[in-house]
């Protein structure tokens, strides 16, 4: 329900941007504009926000742009602030630095002019105009019913209207913020991306929330599902915060554990003080395994999230250690 009202709500927006730009509808010569202006008028002012701060605002202009633009509509970013622990769209744009703005946006524009027809026929995957580290970055896409894009960190966004008329380039509009990798922190990454990963943000305390946001750290962190949690209710509920404090310790390593460099069979420490996990490799499709405390492995379903400051793997289970007493 919530999908299908951003999606409205972006419809009535842009239907209020064609119906301000003219063009042939009315009858007279006028072109719709530059992508910019199409943004613009269509009251996408978080996408304006964070492209005037990134120094894109001309690029997007230039009339030999030639681009698709995927288009976050406000709501998107609206949500992707409340993420990340922002009061609105403008502290967001505000907190983050120019060079993190400048690879989200260039993550949403698509090199050619690819209207929805073309996206629906292109292809699993497009290239993006985002470059990092000599490696142009694509964006996969489901186009089984309608066109859904999954970014880097899983988050989904579906496609809401296509083909905005402009002038340089195709303007597409979308419900999410699409993240590339390396620009959130363990914890803003598992935050960012709710669908999967709600209920161990929540979990989350402050203390190991400033612990996890460190910049100048490195860590791996064994994220489980939704569904896993709902597993392991009974148990959860009958902890006292510094027991789970203790638990989501255990999912935590001190360093960033790439899964090619996974020592299988070793144990290796948490920064639950004296407490161990060991990874063993899974049998296909699984790709690894995971021993706590508990005679159930939990299953390592996903794997090289990367965060800037660590890596995030996937796992279907609550991993469980020796917990300490009850804290009073």
């Amino acid at each position: 329900m919530k999908r299908l009202f951003l999606k409205l709500a972006a419809a009535s927006a842009v239907g209020a941007l064609i119906s301000a730009c003219g063009g042939t509808d009315s009858g007279d010569d006028r072109t719709p504009g530059t992508l910019v202006e199409v943004a613009t008028r269509g009251g996408f002012s978080g996408l304006v926000l964070a492209a005037t701060k990134a120094g894109l605002v001309d690029e997007l202009s230039a009339a030999n742009a030639d681009v698709t633009l995927l288009a976050p509509s406000n709501d998107a970013f609206g949500l992707l602030a409340g993420q990340l622990g922002f009061s609105t769209i403008q502290a967001m744009v505000d907190a983050l630095p120019v060079s993190t703005l400048q690879s989200i946006l260039l993550y949403h524009v698509l090199p050619g002019r690819l209207t929805g027809p073309n996206l629906l026929t292109g292809g699993a995957s497009q290239n993006t105009s985002l470059v990092q580290s000599g490696t142009t970055l694509a964006l996969a896409l489901n186009t089984t019913s309608g066109i859904r894009i999954t970014d880097s960190v899983g988050r989904v966004a579906i496609v809401g209207l296509t083909d905005v008329p402009n002038d340089n380039g195709v303007f597409h509009v979308i419900d999410r913020v699409l993240l590339p990798p390396g620009l959130l922190t363990v914890l803003q990454t598992v935050r960012s991306n709710p669908e999967r990963f709600s209920s161990l943000a929540d979990a989350v305390s402050p203390a190991l929330a400033t612990t996890l946001n460190e910049a100048t750290a490195s860590y791996t962190l064994f994220a489980p599902v939704n569904a896993a949690f709902t597993a392991a209710a009974t148990v959860l509920q009958s902890l006292a915060a510094n027991q789970i404090e203790a638990a989501l310790k255990y999912h935590v390593l001190g360093s960033r554990v790439l899964s090619s460099e996974i020592a299988f069979g070793t144990p290796v420490n948490t920064l639950l003080a004296g407490q161990t996990i060991t990874i063993n490799a899974g049998v296909a499709p699984v790709l690894a395994v995971i021993d706590d405390t508990t005679t159930t492995d939990a299953r390592i379903t996903g794997v090289d999230i990367i965060a800037s400051n660590g890596v995030v793997h996937i796992i279907d289970k609550v991993l469980l250690p020796t917990l300490p007493a009850p804290a009073n």
